[in-house]
C-alpha cells in the first residue's frame, strides 16, 4: 500500500463517521417527530374507545342487522366474508404459534 491509498481510506473513513452521525441525528429527530404525534393522537384515540365502550350494544346490534340484510341480500358476499375472517383467525394463530416458539 503507498502513502495515497492509506489517505483516502483515512479520508473515506472520515466521511462514513459523518453520515453515520447525520444519521443517527436525523433518526433521533425522527423518533421526536413520531413522539409528539402520538401524543397528539392519544386524546382521539381514547374518546373513540370511550365512544364504543357507551355503545357497544348498538353497535352490535347494527352489525348483526347488516349480517342478516346481507345473508338476504348477497349471501355469496357473506360466504366470502366468513371464508376471510376464518384465514385471518388461522394466519393470525400461527403467527402467534411462530412468535412463542420464537420467544422459547
Amino acid at each position: 500500500m503507498n502513502i495515497n491509498n492509506i489517505e483516502q481510506i483515512i479520508v473515506d473513513f472520515e466521511n462514513i463517521k459523518i453520515l453515520n452521525e447525520k444519521i443517527i441525528q436525523e433518526n433521533n429527530d425522527l423518533k421526536n417527530e413520531i413522539s409528539l404525534l402520538k401524543s397528539k393522537l392519544e386524546p382521539h384515540i381514547q374518546s373513540n374507545k370511550k365512544y364504543y365502550e357507551k355503545n357497544k350494544n348498538i353497535i352490535n346490534e347494527k352489525a348483526i342487522n347488516r349480517l342478516k340484510k346481507l345473508a338476504v341480500d348477497n349471501p355469496e358476499k357473506l360466504k366470502q366474508y366468513r371464508k376471510t375472517a376464518y384465514e385471518n383467525r388461522k394466519n393470525k394463530l400461527k403467527q402467534n404459534e411462530e412468535n412463542k416458539l420464537l420467544k422459547n
